[in-house]
């Protein structure tokens, strides 16, 4: 393969509605402040690099812990690397659906960058794996670490540990930034609950409404659902009742259909975590509680949500981008450690994205590792 296939092949995991666009100076500026434009400047020193480093020849699994990668040659040059850095990114639900495609940016980035990184933390949001997971992180050296912050005060130690030990680190995901963590990248969580609630009290204008969360007090999910009850307050019609329904994806199922089972006259279902949303639209569904006028909705891009969604079984789902959720952080950790922390941290918000059946259909007609449903780069065509 050309360097000119690869760069092109590189900038389409970006913008891969931009191919049927000729190639020319003006298309490379327009892609480079579109991203800048976007994401506040993060994206546009990814252009630039996807540009550049066309030739990376370093690989890594996206579904799995990442292989160590020989260094770019290219990356080598542009950013004066002679080392192939690790990286460890520490979740709180490393099996859940909703990061897979979170695991594909982060290999793509070493794919990039010639480096590697080690997917690692806890299946259930355990606190005390993930704190595990970081100081073992620590203890190994590794050259940056990434970690969903999902509780208010157990994180402090470690990332001190870890800051002290001239290890960077940055949040994804969840955020607590008391912690002293160099930057977070995510959606504003609170602010995305808050609009929610408005298109909850716009679907149901009166009566009983459910708000399932996988895991309450979860730094990641209990923002959105204060934010959707603060919302609600301000419709005394509406009656919100919060139920728990635990971080495994089956589980979660089986509480939000027995519910429903159990709670005849609710008019609405709706879900602040992927696993809860997707359980949602399959309780709908089996239950054809659609046809009975129940409205339904929340977050995130699992396959069987898209399809419902396309299907008319829930009224919304948001889009927060996990794809750069891993993208970013291997990004900014390698940046931090090429320019010897001159560069690198910067807080990026990946998005509050409304999609209804209408809105979601490029992402139920495709296939792609940007939401999960393919491996192979670009996007096909189901």
């Amino acid at each position: 393969m050309s360097k000119e296939d690869i760069v092109h092949e590189a900038v389409e995991r970006l913008e891969w509605d931009e191919r049927k666009q000729e190639d020319n100076p003006l298309k490379k500026l327009h892609q480079v402040t579109r991203r800048t434009a976007l994401t506040g400047g993060a994206a546009g020193i990814v252009a630039l690099a996807l540009e550049a480093c066309g030739s990376s020849s370093s690989s890594s699994s996206p579904t799995s812990s990442a292989s160590a990668a020989t260094s770019s040659s290219a990356a080598s040059a542009i950013f004066g690397v002679n080392q192939a850095y690790k990286f460890t990114m520490v979740n709180h639900v490393t099996t859940n659906v909703f990061f897979t495609p979170t695991q594909s940016g982060a290999a793509d980035a070493c794919k990039l960058l010639g480096c590697s990184y080690q997917w690692t933390g806890s299946q259930t949001s355990n606190v005390s794996e993930m704190v595990d997971s970081i100081n073992t992180a620590v203890t190994a050296g590794v050259n940056g670490i990434a970690t969903s912050l999902i509780d208010p005060t157990a994180f402090n130690k470690p990332v001190a540990a870890a800051l002290a030990a001239k290890i960077p680190v940055v949040a994804y995901n969840a955020d607590e930034p008391a912690t002293g963590r160099l930057a977070y990248i995510g959606q504003d969580l609170l602010v995305s609950g808050m609009e929610m609630g408005a298109h909850i009290a716009a679907l149901v204008p009166s009566g009983d409404v459910a708000l399932f969360i996988a895991t309450p007090g979860a730094a990641n999910i209990q923002p959105r659902i204060d934010g959707a009850l603060e919302t609600l307050k301000t419709h005394p019609s509406i009656t919100p009742h919060t139920v728990a329904t635990g971080a495994a994806v089956p589980a979660e199922l089986t509480v939000i259909n027995s519910y429903a089972v159990g709670h005849p006259n609710t008019k609405g279902l709706f879900a602040v975590d992927a696993g809860s949303t997707q359980g949602v639209a399959q309780t709908i569904q089996k239950l054809g509680l659609a046809k009975k006028g129940v409205k339904g909705g929340g977050y995130d891009l699992t396959p069987i949500t898209e399809q419902l969604l396309a299907a008319g079984y829930i009224e919304f789902t948001i889009d927060q981008q996990p794809y750069l959720q891993g993208f970013f952080p291997i990004l900014e950790l390698y940046l931090y450690n090429a320019s010897q922390g001159l560069t690198g941290p910067a807080d990026v918000d990946t998005g509050l994205k409304f999609l209804d059946k209408t809105t979601v259909l490029p992402y139920s007609s495709t296939k792609s590792e940007y939401e999960g449903t393919s491996t192979s780069p670009g996007v096909q065509k189901s």
